[in-house]
């Protein structure tokens, strides 16, 4: 499966590191030659904004999702394809889920985290099938990764629900990964044993 439109999670701030940037550039560029239709959250500043210009440069779709208490302060993107007003946070990750097809976690903070994780525990229970990737961006996520591999070690996640979390360095490599992606069978509260 070719994957046609994705979402993007990342920060609102640009960061100390002009590395940070830089990727979500490389990004939503990757997107417009792909022509994958970018989703993210709306904002025109950070790597937020950094992503959608990207994209919209290299003649790229981009759809933005925002609601309206955030307008002001993340600075809604006016030069959209599309661009939703939604009422709050919820109505947010709902709207962007119905528009993609994927989701992609760039560099961020607590909001992309909570995004992130909303998803892939979406996932887990079985609520959609959608691949649900990190770009490993200079090893930002590295320590994320340990600790969630010792969720597994701990036996508080299962095996195969961390492997739903896909991860790269590499943007082409984490769409491959996630064009090759099928959902597990078995959600988090059937398992085999007792499906049988």
């Amino acid at each position: 499966m070719r994957l046609k439109s994705i979402a993007i999670f990342c920060a609102s701030s640009p960061g100390f590191d002009s590395v940070w940037m830089d990727s979500a550039k490389q990004v939503g560029a990757h997107f417009a030659k792909e022509e994958i239709t970018l989703v993210y959250g709306g904002g025109k500043v950070g790597l937020m904004g950094a992503v959608a210009d990207a994209a919209l440069e290299q003649g790229g779709q981009v759809v933005g999702v925002i609601p309206d208490f955030l307008q002001a302060k993340e600075v809604g993107h006016r030069g959209l394809t599309e661009l939703f007003v939604v009422d709050n946070m919820h109505e947010r990750k709902m709207k962007m889920n119905t528009l993609c097809e994927g989701v992609i976690a760039l560099p961020g903070g607590f909001g992309t985290l909570e995004e992130l994780f909303e998803m892939i525990t979406w996932g887990q229970l079985g609520l959609h099938t959608k691949p649900v990737g990190i770009l490993n961006v200079n090893g930002f996520y590295d320590h994320l990764v340990v600790f969630i591999d010792q969720m597994v070690v701990s036996g508080l996640l299962k095996a195969e629900n961390r492997d739903m979390l896909l991860v790269s360095d590499n943007i082409e490599d984490l769409l491959a990964k996630m064009n090759a992606y099928e959902a597990p069978t078995v959600t988090k509260w059937l398992d085999k044993k007792e499906d049988a």
